[in-house]
């Protein structure tokens, strides 16, 4: 028990070194989140993710280790879900928008759905710049303590939960690039962008 205690210790010191060495000042960043995103809660300590795969509709697995290095902005979703179906175009754009500049967005239809229904999905709606990822089973969804839909996880470049926001959100605003931008390039410019 003590050496769990004591992995765990060290764990959480590194994490927070490791995110700091980004230049990032959690406290700092939580007062940019502004609209939708004010419901995005920042861990007082990092929390490890699960190591479950999850696949592509062709049985390809991944699992979060492979998107080390870079945010992770992880979405959980169902075709039947509403409030998931109404942010999933502003995951497209934030993807778009982020691509290639530090912040990979990740979404997993967690649990019952068909897919073709989830194709469809995607084609009526043009979500062109997000992966589609399955979790028919839901063993990764509740593994990483999901327990309703939709939940975004936000994950640091060492691969660990950083912030978890719970429900749908306004993922491509302005208030949300700002936020982004911050996170992935710094907080100097993003308080200028905000008039601070």
């Amino acid at each position: 028990m003590l050496n769990k205690l004591i992995v765990a210790l060290l764990y959480t010191a590194l994490s927070f070194t490791a995110i700091a060495a980004h230049g990032l000042d959690l406290s700092e960043l939580e007062t940019l989140r502004e609209g939708s995103l004010r419901k995005l809660v920042f861990h007082t300590e990092p929390k490890p993710v699960s190591q479950i795969p999850f696949t592509t509709p062709d049985g390809t697995e991944f699992q979060l280790s492979d998107f080390k290095g870079q945010y992770v902005l992880l979405n959980f979703w169902a075709t039947w879900c509403v409030p998931c179906r109404k942010e999933m175009p502003d995951l497209n754009g934030l993807s778009k928008t982020f691509s290639g500049k530090g912040l990979q967005v990740v979404t997993v239809a967690s649990g019952h759905n068909p897919l073709p229904a989830i194709k469809k999905f995607y084609q009526e709606n043009t979500l062109d710049a997000l992966p589609m990822f399955l979790d028919l089973k839901g063993v990764f969804s509740r593994d990483m303590d999901v327990l309703f839909l939709p939940i975004t996880v936000l994950l640091s470049p060492e691969g660990i939960e950083i912030a978890r926001l719970k429900g749908d959100a306004e993922w491509n605003s302005p208030e949300a690039n700002i936020f982004f931008n911050a996170l992935v390039e710094g907080l100097p410019d993003a308080a200028l962008i905000k008039g601070d």
